[in-house]
């Protein structure tokens, strides 16, 4: 049989990227970065991880050996926030290229989430004990430091106190009924995986493909949902409507009857099942 020399596809490389086979969490800038390659194919990710490790030694390069947690922190924030110029995109929050990690390196502007893979990869290098949040509706990152730790906005680098973390909180509150009680911050800021950041940056992108009725775009990045998250059986279901919008019969059948199979008793298996009478009809 002959080699096969030809290069991976944008889903073949995220896919060993992301493999559980190994036991060992995804690299997430790596992965993050690749997220681009679906809009932007010839994406050299290599070039993406090696503009980090620039900005990485030029940090490193100010960073006196002896320096204190806070110390580091604030240097990082400096250089991050105030030399570079990092921050939100308010004019176009929702466009694509925010949560594409060599646009966000482009023009310094970004969402929460893919402002924090590019922080937390720059505090990680530093000797910062940082992780990412997968706080409701923002998501956050935090810094151990002696005494406790620091939670952050990604956008701005505010440091976000007891207070303002609670009054964040009030309107998921609200909508769960549950105003009069305290919240339990510590379940709201457990540290988040390479995994569950990369989940966070898909379905937004999903989300902003789904506003603008997009898709190819959205069955693009259900395909990525489905390789990180191989027995959320919703992400099936969701990757076979795509499919099924798309005229794409054959998969959209097999993904719902997955779905069917393995979500007994979920709310939607009626409708499920019956849109896959209507496509095995056509």
């Amino acid at each position: 049989m002959p080699l096969d020399y030809s290069a991976p596809t944008p889903l073949q490389y995220f896919a060993a990227l992301v493999s559980l086979e190994d036991g060992q969490p995804p690299a997430l800038l790596e992965a993050a970065a690749c997220l681009a390659q679906d809009e932007h194919p010839q994406l050299d990710v290599q070039q993406v991880l090696a503009d980090v490790d620039a900005l990485q030694a030029r940090l490193a390069r100010r960073l006196a050996a002896d320096a204190g947690e806070l110390q580091r922190l604030r240097l990082l924030n400096h250089f991050f926030y105030g030399e570079l110029g990092f921050a939100g995109n308010p004019n176009d929050y929702y466009a694509p290229d925010n949560s594409y990690l060599h646009a966000v390196l482009r023009t310094r502007r970004g969402i929460p989430v893919s402002l924090a893979v590019l922080w937390l990869e720059l505090a990680q290098g530093v000797g910062l004990k940082a992780a990412g949040v997968s706080f409701p509706g923002h998501f956050l990152v935090k810094v151990r430091v002696p005494g406790g730790q620091v939670v952050l906005d990604p956008l701005t680098g505010e440091s976000l106190s007891q207070e303002a973390l609670v009054e964040r909180l009030l309107p998921l509150r609200e909508q769960q009924g549950l105003q009069g009680e305290e919240p339990p911050l510590a379940l709201y800021l457990q540290p988040a995986s390479a995994r569950d950041i990369l989940v966070r940056m898909l379905r937004n992108l999903r989300e902003i493909h789904r506003a603008g009725g997009d898709g190819a775009r959205l069955l693009a990045v259900q395909e990525r949902l489905v390789l990180l998250l191989p027995e959320a059986w919703s992400e099936r279901r969701d990757r076979g409507l795509a499919h099924a919008e798309l005229g794409h019969s054959e998969q959209a059948m097999q993904d719902l009857q997955a779905y069917l199979d393995n979500a007994r008793g979920a709310a939607d298996t009626g409708a499920v099942a019956e849109l896959v009478r209507a496509l095995r009809g056509r």
